[in-house]
């Protein structure tokens, strides 16, 4: 058994005391893009794709092989095709380079694109622009020179249930089908923390038996969301969802409310850690979603005694 442990997004440590502040997430206000144009929104992603390659880099440094990348990589993806970028040549060198050292360093690497990716809606341009959306996620892991596989994942919820999760499922399905193979080769889902919304259970039932798309388990969400079946069983399933070969991954993160602010709601995520991830024995990759991200993971492993 083997359990890696990583973080999300940004690095907190390269972005303080660094006088060329290291993020992935520059971005602009929709005005600013209007006003601006590709010009700026291609000068941001350059910036981006090179501080990747720095927080990659970083990560490797400190024995983290766990990474989720920010879906802010390029400021307003969804209006434009990333060639048509007057920058691109360099942004795709920058990005095959990041690929390169995440691979040779056995780093694994995701996405989690946005909450508005809902492929369960009854609008068509709601469903038509998440298919864009996600389309250039699969799109940049293509550019990286990552293998169309679910070592490389796309994440999302599967959306709203409209009151009906059946129906809803219905839909997510038929859209399934609409999404490029760099896309549909990658994607999982993951359970909600809403009881109105799906568990673990509903998307192994729904999603996985129908479509085969793995299941990403989140510890926070299922002690939110719905009981309808155990935290073993709900783990099992999410691991039984995975295809041979390929490590599942999970999210881990513990309530704010619980145990830093009680009057924040309970599904949001706390700054630091205070129980740590049931992982039963199986072997997986995690993801930590604490607020003070690196910062957080690195005083996980203290706290519990782990290795990255």
């Amino acid at each position: 058994m083997t359990v890696r442990f990583g973080y999300a997004c940004m690095n907190i440590t390269l972005q303080k005391g660094n006088r060329d502040r290291v993020t992935c997430n520059r971005g602009m206000i929709k005005r600013t893009f209007a006003e601006k144009g590709l010009e700026y929104a291609s000068e941001l992603s350059l910036k981006n794709t090179m501080d990747l390659i720095k927080i990659i880099d970083w990560n490797n440094q400190q024995g983290i092989k766990v990474f989720r990348i920010t879906s802010c990589l390029f400021p307003w993806m969804s209006e434009y095709e990333l060639e048509d970028l007057p920058d691109f040549e360099n942004i795709k060198f920058n990005l095959e380079y990041a690929g390169k050292i995440a691979r040779e360093n056995n780093q694994r690497l995701s996405f989690h694109p946005g909450h508005f990716n809902i492929l369960t809606s009854n609008k068509p341009d709601v469903v038509d622009n998440s298919i864009v959306d996600l389309s250039r996620h699969g799109q940049i892991f293509d550019l990286m020179g990552m293998k169309r596989n679910h070592w490389s994942k796309i994440n999302i919820h599967i959306g709203a249930s409209y009151g009906d999760r059946e129906s809803a499922i219905t839909r997510w399905l038929k859209n399934f089908d609409r999404l490029p193979d760099s896309v549909k080769t990658r994607l999982t889902v993951e359970n909600d923390d809403r009881e109105r919304l799906f568990s673990t259970k509903m998307l192994y039932e729904g999603i996985y038996k129908t479509a085969g798309v793995p299941i990403v388990f989140d510890s926070h969400h299922f002690e939110c969301g719905h009981q309808d079946s155990t935290y073993d069983e709900a783990l099992a399933m999410a691991v039984e969802s995975w295809p041979k070969g390929i490590t599942p991954q999970c999210h881990h993160s513990n309530s704010k409310k619980n145990y830093e602010v009680e009057s924040v709601a309970k599904t949001a995520h706390s700054d630091w850690y205070y129980k740590p991830f049931k992982d039963l024995g199986y072997t997986l990759d995690v993801v930590l979603e604490a607020k003070k991200k690196e910062k957080a993971l690195l005083k996980y492993q203290r706290d519990f005694q782990l290795a990255a």
